[in-house]
């Protein structure tokens, strides 16, 4: 497995559209979505925006699922990131959410001054919460009643990770 982080490309876009629009896929299912909205996004950004991107996770040249993360604001001197990450139902459970976590974390540590990165996942979701866990992030509470899906309101966990959480990479 060689998981990597790359831009998306216009091949991708359905990839993208299925994993956020598909009522199978469980704890990423919010109802049905224009499917035009981001193919639009893609053709004025790429989906590489200053506050909120997205990325493809790819083993070796197969897309296998995205990343996105989002700026938010901690204070009037500085921001945080918030990430995300859906992988195909069928590549779940080998390790690429893990690996894309780590990737991402280190990549927005790299090029930001950001010195946290942010992760929510439902309480029910315990595979994600160990990928989280197996990628270095650190559990810092339970969000009562933070998320709406599937007509109710579900508790959410928060991770996160601080810049000196994560190794120096080997470069």
């Amino acid at each position: 497995m060689t998981i990597r982080l790359r831009p998306v490309s216009e091949n991708d876009l359905s990839l993208l559209h299925r994993l956020t629009s598909d009522p199978e896929g469980g704890f990423e299912w919010y109802g049905f979505q224009n499917p035009h909205a981001m193919r639009k996004r893609w053709a004025e950004d790429g989906l590489l925006g200053d506050d909120h991107s997205m990325l493809i996770i790819a083993d070796g040249d197969d897309p296998v699922g995205f990343v996105s993360f989002r700026k938010r604001v901690a204070n009037r001197a500085g921001h945080y990131w918030e990430m995300g990450l859906i992988v195909t139902p069928e590549r779940r459970g080998k390790g690429h959410g893990t690996e894309a976590q780590l990737l991402l974390a280190r990549y927005l540590f790299d090029h930001s001054t950001a010195n946290r990165v942010e992760a929510t996942t439902e309480i029910t979701n315990l595979a994600e919460q160990r990928a989280l866990e197996k990628a270095g992030f650190t559990r810092e509470g339970v969000l009562r009643g933070a998320g709406f899906r599937a007509g109710e309101w579900r508790d959410g966990v928060l991770y996160s990770m601080i810049r000196s959480d994560l190794a120096p990479s080997s470069d």
